[in-house]
């Protein structure tokens, strides 16, 4: 089976897939190049490599310690093919939760720590990568090298989002925090415009550990739900949304478009809401996690997801942005406005910087969607800002050299036989030239 990222763009296969299920197993010999493939949520092509190989890591799956630190935290180490959702389904009936969680569970350890994700609490616990303690990256030369802050100490930065071109990460040691139920107490807010959504913001990210907003993307004038939340406390009760559904087939052509997005934003955005709710915590993380497949939605020639962030003071620049998709009649229906806080990733390449970050998915459309990216991509850029390789299948070579300022000091690390097509696409040199 040809393995696909996310996104479902057409993209030529690996000449192999080979799958690993022993932590301890050597890396293969073989031609070409190698790279790591856990459950394939990565939107574009950073987890592909069309003519190599690919190592499938689901096979690796096993937790192999638990313990309490003093400080009232958790650290578990298990193999990097382990879901996050794993994890939740063991650990949170005892208590544990993820410090920091993307807005799907369905990745890997490996994938989380590769891509250097992030939550809506940013502003409380930075990114994923900041809660790594350590983990054991296996190199092509056949060493196996233990990378924590205090240890390889230049290996582990560039690991964490360094987009699994470092080696393979086959084990990893990862902090869990206490929680003391699986509720949450969640405040929604309707707001009209930006000016309205950084102040509820400001106020939210004082007072609360999560802080998100869902946003109309096709609206006039920017608006839509603000949604703060912290964990509930002993005793609340929530609950858990029944066993996820599943989309029966993939559509010949998406089903999105102006006509519908329109209609769908409308009723989402008036749609019943209480104030303030205690509900149970998968809805409010993990949104699309409840649909299986929900990519096929989008159709058969696939779509992309444009994530971006600018710096705080280029907040007329999402307005821009916003005001050029609108006018495209393009968008999704879960368009995603947030902000990133002051923490440092330890990763060289992660993703975050303190800014604001829009994301949004765009059925692919040929030339119309490859103009807005060109009128978006102009915007970033004169911001100052950059896009998520994770979610990317299009970025050019230009703008990722100039948002990831460490992209040289990263480039020391590569493993010289990792790659992947987002790198030989956005490289100015390749592991292999």
């Amino acid at each position: 089976m040809a393995l696909n990222a996310w996104g479902r763009l057409p993209v030529a296969p690996a000449a192999q897939e080979l799958r690993r299920s022993e932590r301890a197993a050597p890396l293969p010999a073989v031609d070409g190049s190698l790279l790591a493939f856990g459950n394939g949520r990565s939107y574009g092509d950073v987890c592909l490599n069309s003519g190599g190989t690919l190592l499938t890591t689901r096979g690796c799956d096993r937790f192999i310690d638990f313990r309490v630190e003093p400080d009232g935290s958790a650290t578990l180490a298990c193999d990097a093919g382990v879901l996050l959702a794993d994890i939740i389904d063991l650990f949170l009936p005892r208590g544990w939760f993820l410090p920091v969680t993307p807005g799907t569970r369905f990745v890997t350890v490996g994938g989380a720590i590769a891509n250097d994700v992030h939550g809506k609490n940013h502003h409380r616990a930075g990114s994923f990568g900041s809660h790594v303690r350590a983990f054991e990256l296996l190199r092509s030369d056949g060493s196996r090298r233990r990378c924590a802050p205090d240890e390889n100490a230049q290996l582990f930065a560039a690991t964490i989002g360094g987009l699994g071109l470092t080696g393979l990460i086959v084990s990893a040691e990862i902090a869990l925090r206490r929680v003391d139920s699986a509720a949450l107490t969640v405040e929604n807010t309707r707001f009209h415009g930006l000016d309205e959504f950084f102040a509820l913001n400001a106020a939210a990210e004082a007072a609360h550990e999560y802080a998100v907003a869902w946003i109309d993307c096709l609206a006039r004038r920017p608006r839509g739900i603000f949604m703060a939340a912290d964990h509930a406390p002993a005793g609340s009760t929530a609950k858990a949304p029944g066993a996820p559904k599943r989309a029966p087939f993939t559509p010949p052509l998406s089903p999105l478009n102006k006509l519908t997005l329109a209609a769908f934003n409308a009723a989402y955005y008036h749609k019943p809401l209480p104030a303030q709710a205690t509900t149970h915590l998968l809805p409010y993380f993990y949104p699309l996690d409840g649909i299986l497949d929900w990519n096929r939605l989008y159709g058969r020639r696939g779509f992309y997801q444009y994530q971006c962030v600018v710096p705080a003071t280029a907040a007329g620049a999402i307005d821009e942005m916003l005001r050029a998709i609108a006018a495209s009649g393009q968008g999704s229906l879960l368009a995603v406005l947030k902000t990133f806080g002051d923490l440092a990733s330890p990763g060289l390449l992660s993703f975050p910087m303190p800014g604001i970050t829009l994301a949004l998915d765009f059925p692919e459309r040929g030339a119309a969607t490859a103009a807005l990216f060109a009128r978006l991509d102009a915007i970033v850029a004169a911001a100052g800002g950059r896009l998520y390789p994770a979610k990317d299948a299009r970025m050019p070579a230009a703008l990722f050299g100039a948002g990831y300022p460490r992209l040289e000091e990263f480039s020391r690390h590569l493993d010289p036989k990792f790659s992947s097509n987002f790198w030989r696409r956005v490289a100015t040199s390749s592991p292999q030239d």
